[in-house]
């Protein structure tokens, strides 16, 4: 008896001692970070499937990255509140918790990561930095979850051009690189069907493919001194990244002024505040209520002033939109999907004046892209999807319009004047410039 009594307390003392993890206590929390945070969610849980789905395209033509069949967050770094706010949007607290998995995931949507390939640490900065590397060797690995189970992860290989979406606290954080997107998530908020995501995966590898070789001209001679930790964090709601988020979005904003005028910058804010305020008296549940011709020709002077207002590596890949939009639409249909998947978000988008993203087309994309579409024989579907709008006649409507996606609005600065400041070529290339907080992985 005295020795199972000396054993219960040696147990006990043991649990004590364990680390503590934040549960949701019931406390008020910021209810807008927790709606951000359940986008966030929602949105990954569309994107990872359909990441895996990309895979299967096999192009032998593009440059290629490992993915995994599971994405991961963390809230390490938030303050106490906010971390209770990552437990109820998610079941997040600060351990690498998976939320969102792909079919055949052998990980499951709440687990949370103890060992990552003989890796046992409460630092989650060292075990993203692991994940990184072990990912990138493109080998199986094991993985061991708090409940102790283990399960061997076997990477896959995808088109470059990795499909991220912006941190919570930071949700109109867009940036484009060549080895990575950050969407905001205007995206996921609409609800994106799987050819929708589908259509943002490969739109954005598509950029990679096709802008590649311009964005690293543009880049020049800065040597990465990071790794891809640093873009794994950018996607996991580590804390410090989501700081790096909230730099970028200042100078994005001070660059912008830059760009667009402040007479257009004033007209769309204007436009923007009215079609809200109408969409919210009005609601937005039926999705086949048609928005005013008026209405579309201003989200897609919006759209536009979003892709002209962008700078560093982002700008010039802006450059390359359309070619983008092309290289995705001809690769739905290669995987099974809907080509015109890209339009119905666009449609989405508009109807809810989400214009801060790359999925709502100007005009000059959305003119160029229903052309490809025609050559297929959609053009009759394509105008039904737009509610009767024929893109020809709103880009014609619009023509004499002081738009930022104007020729000029696109061109960008040689390498001899990159701009000044940690974040002028853009978060994820200031984030790959960036030491590890963290040293390697031991194994």
């Amino acid at each position: 008896m005295r020795n199972l009594l000396s054993l219960l307390i040696c147990l006990m003392l043991a649990a004590c001692a364990g680390p503590k993890y934040t549960v949701d206590d019931g406390r008020a929390v910021n209810e807008t970070l927790l709606g951000h945070i359940r986008s966030y969610g929602m949105g990954e849980q569309a994107i990872r499937p359909a990441i895996a789905r990309s895979a299967d395209l096999k192009d032998p033509e593009c440059d290629k990255q490992w993915e995994l069949p599971f994405a991961l967050a963390t809230s390490s770094g938030w303050s106490e509140t906010d971390r209770v706010a990552w437990v109820r949007a998610l079941q997040v607290d600060e351990r690498l918790t998976v939320v969102a998995t792909a079919p055949g995931s052998p990980l499951q949507l709440g687990d949370k990561v103890a060992v990552l390939a003989g890796l046992k640490t409460e630092d989650t900065e060292q075990m993203l930095n692991g994940l990184a590397e072990i990912r990138d060797r493109g080998r199986p690995f094991s993985i061991v979850l708090s409940t102790g189970k283990q399960h061997v992860i076997t990477p896959f290989e995808v088109c470059r051009g990795y499909t991220r979406l912006a941190p919570p606290s930071t949700p109109e954080v867009q940036d484009y690189h060549w080895l990575l997107s950050m969407h905001s998530l205007e995206v996921p908020k609409v609800g994106l069907s799987d050819d929708e995501a589908l259509w943002v995966v490969l739109w954005t590898q598509g950029l990679s493919e096709e802008g590649g070789a311009r964005m690293k001209t543009f880049h020049y001679g800065s040597k990465i001194v990071g790794t891809l930790y640093n873009l794994v964090t950018l996607a996991t709601g580590l804390k410090g990244a989501a700081l790096a988020a909230e730099a970028a979005v200042t100078a994005a904003k001070s660059a912008a002024q830059s760009v667009v005028t402040e007479v257009l910058k004033q007209q769309l804010i204007e436009q923007g505040k009215s079609l809200a305020i109408q969409r919210i008296r009005e609601g937005i549940t039926d999705a086949a209520e048609k928005l005013t011709r008026q209405q579309v020709v201003n989200a897609l002077q919006a759209a536009a002033a979003n892709r002209g207002s962008l700078s560093g590596v982002a700008r010039v890949g802006a450059t390359v939109f359309d070619r983008a939009d092309s290289w995705a639409f001809e690769r739905v249909a290669k995987l099974g999907g809907n080509p015109l998947a890209g339009f119905r978000l666009h449609q989405k988008l508009i109807e809810r004046s989400f214009t801060g993203n790359a999925f709502a087309f100007d005009a000059e994309r959305l003119d160029a892209l229903s052309k490809l579409a025609e050559t297929k024989g959609l053009g009759y579907e394509v105008q039904a999807i737009l509610n009767g709008f024929k893109p020809e006649e709103l880009l014609f409507e619009i023509g004499a319009m002081p738009l930022a996606s104007a020729p000029a609005a696109f061109s960008f600065s040689g390498p001899e004047d990159p701009g000044q400041g940690r974040f002028a070529r853009g978060l994820i290339d200031a984030m790959l410039d960036m030491p590890m907080a963290s040293g390697p992985a031991k194994k």
